[in-house]
């Protein structure tokens, strides 16, 4: 099965969630810069999360770019990604809206672990499918970032109840250190 439509939707998925996302920054009543210092904590999950949509947008990317075809169970491991990844606006709002309170840091990071077992699932999906002499095995290799990720995440989420703003630098330091994008797919993919 060609892996074009699944591409085509999950692009506009995403789309609709950072679409979504930015119709949840309500704009402010006065007319002079200190009415938007209350809207702070909301554009910054915002950012956060525009970040992290980005960043699954680039590398679900790259995947489906080493990727020759897609069968039905690579389809239901993308609706499972996708289904974390559209929980994204909801923590958002209420990680906004509650200044760093305990549970909405600790739902987002609930959100952001299981979207990364996600994307795994959906990378050894890929893998299996193609075979573990594929370029994409090749490319993805042991996936130490991914796990990382996770690990980090599984972390953050039980420091939410203790400094909710250290569970919150956990969550961006994954994303700065998703930030650098990952060379290997590109690179096999442009040696084969």
């Amino acid at each position: 099965m060609s892996k074009g439509r699944m591409e085509a939707f999950s692009d506009g998925v995403i789309a609709v969630i950072i679409t979504i996302m930015v119709l949840e920054m309500k704009s402010p009543h006065g007319t002079n810069l200190a009415a938007l210092r209350p809207l702070l904590p909301v554009f910054l999950s915002y950012v956060l999360s525009f970040v992290y949509v980005g960043i699954y947008w680039n590398n679900h990317h790259h995947l489906l770019q080493a990727a020759e075809h897609v069968e039905g169970a690579v389809m239901w491991a993308n609706l499972h990604l996708l289904f974390w990844l559209s929980l994204v606006p909801f923590a958002t709002a209420w990680i906004g809206e509650n200044h760093l309170s305990s549970w909405p840091v600790a739902l987002y990071g609930v959100v952001l672990f299981f979207a990364g077992i996600a994307y795994t699932i959906l990378t050894r999906t890929l893998i299996v499918h193609h075979g573990t002499g594929s370029k994409l095995a090749a490319s993805i290799g042991d996936d130490r970032k991914g796990i990382t990720s996770v690990v980090v995440y599984a972390v953050a989420i039980p420091l939410s109840f203790v400094q909710p703003w250290i569970a919150c630098a956990c969550y961006a330091l994954v994303a700065v250190m998703w930030l650098v994008p990952d060379p290997r797919i590109e690179k096999t993919v442009a040696r084969q």
